[in-house]
């Protein structure tokens, strides 16, 4: 569960990600991105998300994330997901626990470790890091951060792949255990390895019935290694637009796609859930995941350009009572 922001059966929060991607704000001044974040809390929504890479133009997700904690006092403020392994494991265990500190406990860390493809392979040797046994560098890492936060007396680390033996003194996080830390991904692995040891999940499966089963097997793995169901915030990511022309909406949607994932709608659509229409027929896809299990929705807005990214945010704005 999301120390900082429980939640129970009764409970969705709605977050919004973060244009930070240069596809999608485009020519604009970046800065706007912080007056986007500002905004953002001020409509009621309850996070700010970002996503990570190396690889295209886009303002680093850290960085950015601090520039919101700055014009924020009470989203959680997460990435969506961060490329951990990426990072000299230390130096982002130092990064984490001073956004952590500065934002006054309301960070939310969810990893990922990329997949074949733009978003995969050519990170990884950019990083100059093996694309081979990632996962496992991916848990070590996360068990890292977490030792250097919560026992700053053990000065070793001995994992598969990575060994320290003489780890310094980390800046303290806000919470005393850290930041909260997700999981993305939606393989049995995957399941099982949330279930033993991550704090979250966060999927973006197309069907809200896939995304039901998955969650099952979160809670099968999680009592298998001795953890509550709670102890696990379920979480879903998808992209959304309000539109109630259906030719035009999907306009909008397949430049979004080409942009952002170099994908046209329809292959986007097979791999990620994108959820679009009126407001009505918005609200009532989404209420099918959270009727599914669903209690934090993470929506990256399915457009280009900020002024429409703009208008976007508010119009999603307007369904946050609906789908609370």
């Amino acid at each position: 569960m999301d120390r900082m922001n429980p939640v129970n059966n009764d409970d969705v929060r709605i977050g919004v990600l973060i244009p930070i991607g240069k596809a999608q704000w485009g020519g604009a001044d970046p800065r706007d991105l912080i007056a986007f974040a500002a905004r953002a809390e001020r409509l009621g929504f309850d996070s700010l998300w970002v996503n990570d890479g190396i690889t295209e133009s886009r303002i680093e997700a850290l960085s950015m994330l601090a520039a919101a904690a700055a014009v924020t006092e009470r989203v959680t403020l997460g990435t969506a997901a961060l490329m951990a392994v990426l990072r000299r494991p230390v130096q982002a265990a130092q990064t984490l626990a001073s956004l952590d500190l500065l934002s006054q406990g309301r960070l939310t860390v969810t990893v990922g470790a990329g997949f074949p493809g733009r978003f995969g392979k050519p990170m990884y040797a950019a990083s100059q890091v093996p694309w081979e046994r990632r996962f496992t560098r991916l848990d070590e890492t996360v068990s890292l951060w977490r030792q250097l936060w919560r026992e700053p007396e053990n000065k070793s680390f001995h994992g598969e792949l990575l060994h320290f033996d003489d780890l310094p003194t980390m800046t303290a996080p806000f919470r005393t255990d850290g930041p909260p830390i997700w999981l993305a991904g939606i393989t049995p692995t995957a399941l099982s390895r949330i279930g033993r040891m991550y704090d979250g999940w966060l999927p973006y499966p197309p069907d809200p019935a896939d995304y039901k089963a998955a969650l099952s097997g979160v809670h099968r793995a999680a009592e298998e290694h001795g953890r509550a169901q709670d102890a696990v915030t379920p979480a879903l990511f998808t992209s959304v637009l309000v539109e109630d022309d259906p030719v035009k909406g999907n306009r909008t949607l397949e430049r979004f796609a080409l942009a952002n994932y170099g994908l046209p709608l329809d292959q986007l659509r097979q791999i990620q859930a994108v959820v679009t229409g009126g407001a009505d027929e918005v609200a009532a896809r989404l209420s099918e995941y959270t009727a599914a299990g669903a209690r934090h929705l993470v929506l990256r807005l399915g457009a280009t350009g900020l002024d429409e990214i703009g208008e976007q945010l508010g119009r999603v704005a307007d369904l946050l009572p609906r789908l609370r």
